[in-house]
């Protein structure tokens, strides 16, 4: 293809980002301008197929500044994915596919959702990390199965952020040969040129970390090729440093930190058309030569998932096809969940351990890993190996690329990872959680160590608001189990949820409690452990304190108060129940007192009183700190008979 005909494609990516952000009056063109001959380059080097977004064997494309959406929709357009010119026209509009952000599952084409600067960085790399997983599990040295690249596109802002450093160093340590990242170092920000806040050696940092680094004019279509030929050869991974104009093709705006959130106007892009030879009175025109290039990725695409499809059919890839069929369709039947005695003492994190061994035994796709903490948080999966052998994932302190990383290895396709860390560090993965749950990821998040029972590393140790800010979260589903066996219900429920969610389990022993249920199930979020005849008061109650709960409800009694007990290992999970379901379980006849370690806002939805957390903790023995913030028998039975009056 010559340069002539790459620079009309260039052109019609710029002027169709150009004509939707300024249709949509908001947006942002001069990442879209500037990245559209990269784009153009790129197409001829990316395996995919527009009419099957989700084909296995696919390249997968990150767009890490996730504000390029002109460029990201063009693109999807100009390829053949689900998207019309309607689509187009309607940018950044109430229900179309082309939001002001990319969306994974809401535009046909978007890999994942990248959200804030920087995890598209950390997710392209755990996409790689899935590749080279599923790659060691289905692959064979003659017929290889899994044998595609992740490509990431990010800028300046992407490089700035603290997660890029923890995900890139992770990506060198695994030498990581199958990503490819195109940094478009286009030296400006909002607020000006990057020499504002940053100036830092890109090309030193990341051959510090493992990297090989290769730079080019990113607008010159012979270097960008050369580059990306280049890069797929090495041996590790490579980030191609592409020096760029930002919003380039548009004039005097082209360079100029403005045109990186704004639309340029009407007369500067009539303007900007002439130059280019575009007709100025045509908007959102797609040259017929344009589209017909662009719209080669359908055919080459059907025909090398064809091809793929029937390698699989071949002699040497038989074994390979029926691993792959067993890692894409699990046989959760084949679990075999580990027991727990009742009234033998076992702490969640303890019992969690054992589950998480059961599951990856019988699940090829289960895997996962901690942020330097697997002997605290039991997560260790036992003679599994290490990645990318083995199942055991070590992800150093890194809590939040760690969480990106899993997102993407999550969006992957076929794979059920975990990640996990002390739940007070989870404020930590606070944005790559809330994208897990914004996505759908089915990402199961360990959180150990859940309540003021850490005891002697004090409050920075103690979760206290976490809780409540996680049950906040829409789509997300925290389980924190009152034993052993009521974790082992939660994670069969979690495994065919299709949801992240998240098991807070405790350091200390937890007493199992007898199998008994006098109505409901943990399938609904919170089910009545104890009835009582003509019950005046209902203690709810979720994980540790469920047994105080009914040691309280013990003495109650025996003063001849009646009361009901509720267990709630999801919070969330209730909350989408029935009125006739909750009615059942929470007598609306009793006056409903919840006790809970933590802080508990979210509690007085059903409740009338809270025994909960009003402060941060301290340090000291677990049992001191109970007694000392009230998580006691005569404390709850004092409560309670107050709500009486």
């Amino acid at each position: 293809m010559d340069n002539q005909m790459m620079k009309k494609m260039a052109d019609t990516i710029r002027f169709l980002a150009a004509d939707m952000i300024q249709q949509a009056n908001s947006g942002h063109p001069g990442a879209a301008m500037g990245l559209a001959d990269i784009a153009v380059v790129l197409s001829s080097h990316l395996k995919h197929n527009p009419k099957n977004p989700k084909w296995l064997n696919r390249d997968r494309l990150v767009f890490s500044g996730g504000h390029a959406t002109g460029l990201i929709y063009s693109l999807l357009y100009l390829w053949g994915y689900d998207l019309s010119m309607e689509d187009i026209k309607n940018f950044r509009q109430f229900g179309r596919k082309t939001p002001g952000h990319p969306e994974y599952g809401h535009t046909p084409g978007v890999e994942i959702t990248t959200g804030p600067l920087g995890q598209g960085v950390a997710n392209a790399v755990g996409f790689a990390m899935a590749s080279k997983y599923c790659a060691n599990l289905v692959n064979s040295e003659t017929a290889k199965v899994i044998d595609h690249t992740v490509y990431c596109l990010c800028g300046d802002g992407d490089l700035m952020e603290g997660i890029s450093y923890e995900a890139c160093a992770v990506a060198g340590k695994l030498q990581l040969d199958n990503l490819i990242m195109i940094y478009d170092s286009n030296r400006i920000t909002i607020e000006g040129d990057t020499s504002l806040a940053w100036d830092e050696e890109v090309k030193l940092r990341f051959e510090a970390q493992g990297w090989r680094v290769l730079e080019t004019d990113g607008h010159n279509y012979e270097q960008i090729d050369e580059a990306l030929r280049l890069a797929k050869k090495t041996d590790k991974p490579v980030l191609i440093i592409a020096h760029t104009i930002i919003a380039k093709g548009a004039l005097e705006m082209a360079g100029d930190h403005n045109s990186h959130g704004a639309p340029l106007g009407e007369e500067l892009i009539r303007r900007a058309k002439e130059v280019a030879g575009f007709d100025p009175d045509k908007k959102f025109y797609v040259p017929d030569d344009v589209l017909i290039r662009f719209r080669c990725a359908v055919e080459e695409g059907e025909l090398a998932e064809k091809e793929w499809n029937h390698l699989l059919k071949q002699t040497p890839y038989i074994e390979q096809n029926e691993a792959l069929e067993h890692l894409v369709d699990p046989d959760f039947d084949r679990i075999e969940w580990p027991s727990f005695e009742p009234g033998s003492e076992v702490a969640t994190r303890d019992s969690n351990g054992k589950i998480l061994n059961a599951i990856a035994k019988a699940v090829p796709g289960f895997f996962g890993g901690s942020a330097d903490l697997a002997p605290s948080n039991k997560t260790e999966l036992k003679e599994m190996g290490d990645f990318p052998l083995g199942k055991n994932l070590h992800y150093g302190i890194r809590e939040h690329a760690m969480a990106a990383i899993t997102n993407g290895i999550a969006a992957y396709g076929p794979l059920l990872p975990f990640s996990a860390t002390f739940f007070v560090f989870s404020d930590y993965m606070k944005p790559a959680v809330r994208i897990a749950a914004l996505s759908g990821l089915q990402h199961f998040f360990i959180w150990t160590h859940d309540s003021i029972g850490v005891g002697e590393d004090g409050p920075t140790h103690q979760p206290i608001e976490h809780l409540s800010q996680f049950r906040a979260l829409p789509d997300f589903y925290t389980f924190r189990p009152a034993d052993a066996s009521e974790n082992v219900a939660c994670w069969k429920l979690a495994l065919k949820m299709k949801k992240p969610s998240a098991f807070v389990c405790s350091r200390q022993k937890l007493k199992v409690l007898k199998e008994d249920v006098a109505f409901g199930s943990v399938e609904k979020g919170g089910y009545l452990v104890k009835k009582r005849e003509n019950a005046t008061v209902t203690l709810i109650a979720s994980g540790s304190e469920v047994m105080l709960a009914l040691q309280s409800g013990c003495h109650l009694e025996e003063q001849g108060v009646m009361a009901n007990v509720v267990s709630v290992p999801c919070y969330e999970l209730l909350c989408e129940q029935s009125k006739e379901y909750i009615e059942t379980i929470i007598d609306p006849k009793t006056k409903v007192l919840a006790v809970e370690a933590a802080s508990g806002l979210e509690w007085y939805r059903f409740a009338d009183d809270v025994v909960c957390m009003e402060s941060f903790g301290a340090s000291g023995k677990a049992n001191d700190l109970f007694k000392h913030f009230g998580f006691t028998i005569e404390n709850v039975v004092k409560r309670a008979k107050e709500l009486l009056g």
